[in-house]
């Protein structure tokens, strides 16, 4: 597929990122863990708090590096804002303003969220140094796609039944997203479509607990 950019621009946008919002990238991280830190909170206003750093995140890619930054290359970046604001919407929506959205360590699919979580905050920039991809020109967090690797690993974590729609848009972007990884070598980003397919993927059924004697 033909893009409106070259490779050479696609970084070069990536490092005037990095540079015009260093050190926010600490902030956003440092949201990113309270997020993990809560899960271990049963609690519903715990999982308020999650939803409202997810939106947070979900924002700041959406205003800070959308439109800020890769509109300056690329024409269907507003879009792409607007389908990161949709989707700080909708868990905002769900899970701050109402409360529908909770957070469970022992959801039957933690095991698959915790491994992405790690990956999102720690495999990812590990991978793309490996692969060659040196700071400022390299996806840090808080940008588009380790942003919605996180998120998805976190909704694994989301007890039963939730509205389906907010994996709209971290679905819809792992499908835009990874396609850099094969345009321009930035590889780390099929962890979006690991992510996806664990995120669709049924879960698997909680074992009965054995009865005790009568």
């Amino acid at each position: 597929m033909a893009l409106p950019f070259t490779e050479e621009a696609f970084f070069e946008v990536m490092r005037a990122y990095n540079e015009g919002v260093r050190p926010a990238q600490y902030a956003l991280t440092a949201v990113a863990l309270a997020c993990v830190a809560l899960v271990t909170v049963r609690s519903p206003f715990a999982s308020r708090l999650i939803c409202g750093g997810l939106a947070l995140l979900w924002t700041w890619a959406a205003l800070a590096y959308h439109f800020s930054y890769f509109r300056e290359i690329n024409p269907a970046a507003p879009w792409f804002a607007g389908l990161f604001l949709a989707g700080a919407f909708f868990i905002a929506w769900e899970g701050l303003a109402h409360g529908r959205l909770s957070f469970d360590r022992e959801s039957p699919r933690h095991s698959m969220g915790a491994l992405l979580v790690l990956y999102a905050l720690v495999g990812y920039p590990v991978l793309g140094a490996l692969l060659g991809h040196r700071y400022p020109e390299s996806p840090t967090f808080g940008m588009p796609c380790p942003t919605a690797i996180f998120t998805l690993a976190m909704l694994l974590f989301l007890r039963r039944p939730f509205a389906r729609w907010v994996l709209a848009a971290p679905l819809a972007w792992a499908a835009i997203g990874s396609q850099a990884a094969v345009l321009f070598g930035v590889y780390e980003d099929l962890g979006l479509l690991v992510a996806a397919a664990a995120t669709l993927l049924p879960s698997p059924a909680r074992p009965l607990r054995e009865s005790g004697p009568a």
